[in-house]
């Protein structure tokens, strides 16, 4: 089983996030790192400088490198950053159709989670326009999982740790907390490494933000589900950045894939790093997205 890391889902500052992929060259037991921003377009040029330098560290590394697509496109500027994804000669990883419209035609690209990947036909659709990768949506239930991993043409990954990206919005919520409008939020997302947790009103874990996405309050682990996941034919976890203890998480993931550990030393072992305290898999066994079957 192949472990990817998947892009940075949050806003660190460039220190943060140059010492953040030096580690993960050196030191993670991972094969693939996808690089770039995902949720908000704002975000980048506090960290671009530091790409290149990250993408020859992990290449040297040895690990494979693509760059993801923002997950939602709005703007003509975010349509020229798309459109430039292309021109760096790495892979991209497509998580809005729009960036198809950039690729040259034939060109190989990989697909990530945000794109609605939900049957056969969208799945060989997406193999003939040149995808050789996909990372299926996080929601999906065990049997139309199964039978997407084992219909696909290409290699599929499945979400294996990280709160689970749920939704994209044109709103800001870390700018509305801060009663800030976006185009002025003065990027008070970064005083949440993780996501800020939200509650309901009786005190219940509910979701986690991250300035324009919704995220789950848990973590989501795969641990459990690894059996099953590798009788479909799933041929990659991915792992989502968090911005304490991730290479311990990738470490115990691969010691996990490789037979080493059990689930439940996972479990045990990766608990105090995970986001929000908590662990769920509800989707991937056919309960509701925040059950645990570890428990």
């Amino acid at each position: 089983m192949e472990l990817t890391v998947g892009p940075n889902q949050f806003f660190w500052d460039a220190a943060s996030w140059r010492d953040f992929y030096a580690r993960l060259a050196d030191e993670a037991p991972v094969g693939r790192v996808v690089l770039g921003e995902l949720v908000c377009s704002k975000r980048l040029p506090f960290y671009q400088a530091e790409i290149p330098g990250a993408v020859e560290r992990l290449q040297a590394a040895g690990k494979a490198v693509a760059m993801t697509s923002l997950a939602l496109v709005t703007l003509k500027r975010e349509r020229g950053l798309t459109a430039e994804l292309a021109a760096t000669g790495l892979e991209v990883e497509v998580n809005d159709l729009t960036a198809l419209a950039h690729l040259p035609e034939g060109a190989a690209f990989s697909v990530g989670p945000l794109v609605n990947v939900y049957n056969e036909g969208t799945l060989g659709w997406l193999a003939s326009r040149g995808a050789r990768r996909i990372c299926l949506p996080p929601e999906l239930p065990p049997g139309p999982l199964g039978v997407l991993a084992g219909a696909s043409p290409m290699p599929v990954e499945v979400w294996g740790w990280g709160r689970l990206p749920l939704a994209i919005s044109a709103r800001c919520y870390h700018a509305r907390l801060h009663e800030r409008a976006k185009d002025s939020c003065q990027f008070v997302c970064d005083r949440d490494p993780d996501g800020r947790a939200v509650d309901t009103l009786d005190g219940q874990k509910f979701l986690a933000v991250n300035g324009v996405q919704t995220l789950s309050a848990a973590c989501a682990s795969a641990a459990h589900a690894l059996p099953g996941l590798r009788a479909a034919g799933v041929a990659a976890l991915r792992l989502s950045p968090q911005a304490e203890g991730f290479v311990e998480v990738c470490r115990l993931f691969r010691d996990l894939a490789d037979g080493r550990i059990d689930a439940a030393e996972l479990d045990a072992r990766a608990r105090p790093l995970a986001p929000g305290g908590a662990f769920c898999d509800g989707f991937l066994t056919g309960a509701a997205g925040v059950a645990w079957s570890g428990a």
